[in-house]
């Protein structure tokens, strides 16, 4: 089962069945807060729907096309990050990520950024890898910013969220920059 120690106080780890309750409420006590830009929200009602929601998420991992998984810090669920959308003959994916507003500004989004990185560079030999950030989500795009991604331009109505369309911001990190950022120190992200 995929399992990821970032740091000492930071693991990513497939969600189990157990986690129902868990990733239910980081969601529902965050509602309003994630709603602004993440379209599915409104679709989480109940624990219960985790039942056949995290086995999907398993055989996603098990056939390689990537994974969802939940973020701990010292030991409780915050948040989640997935690698997804792989594309194996051009050997690029996808990072999405949301973190619960209580476990903002300590440094555990661009850590475990940081992590999955390594490991889809340096473990599943990937290419490329992409974030995309609604324009207006501050927030959301300081990662990319952060890991000095390319910021490679705007995606107009790239995303519809409820009532309407955004703009994304597509970001991307070659597997040539990032071991070139290794080598001059420029993230501290552990290898795996």
């Amino acid at each position: 089962m995929f399992q990821l120690q970032v740091n000492k106080d930071i693991t990513l780890r497939l969600l189990e069945l157990h986690d129902a309750s868990a990733i239910f409420q980081l969601i529902d006590q965050d509602r309003l807060y994630l709603r602004e830009w993440l379209p599915w929200v409104d679709l989480v009602l109940f624990p219960q729907q985790y039942s056949t929601i995290i086995p999907l998420w398993h055989k996603q991992y098990a056939e390689k096309q990537g994974f969802e998984a939940g973020i701990f810090y010292k030991e409780k669920l915050v948040g989640m990050m997935s690698l997804q959308q792989i594309d194996w003959q051009n050997r690029q994916a996808s990072i999405g990520y949301f973190l619960a507003s209580s476990a903002q500004g300590k440094g555990i989004m661009t850590r475990t950024v940081s992590a999955v990185l390594n490991y889809a560079f340096y473990y599943l030999k990937l290419n490329r890898i992409e974030i995309k950030c609604g324009l207006k989500n501050k927030k959301s795009m300081a990662i990319p910013e952060k890991l000095l991604f390319t910021k490679e331009g705007i995606i107009r109505d790239g995303e519809f969220l409820y009532d309407h369309y955004h703009d994304l911001v597509l970001f991307s990190m070659l597997a040539k920059e990032w071991h070139h950022l290794h080598r001059k120190g420029k993230n501290n992200a552990p290898y795996v």
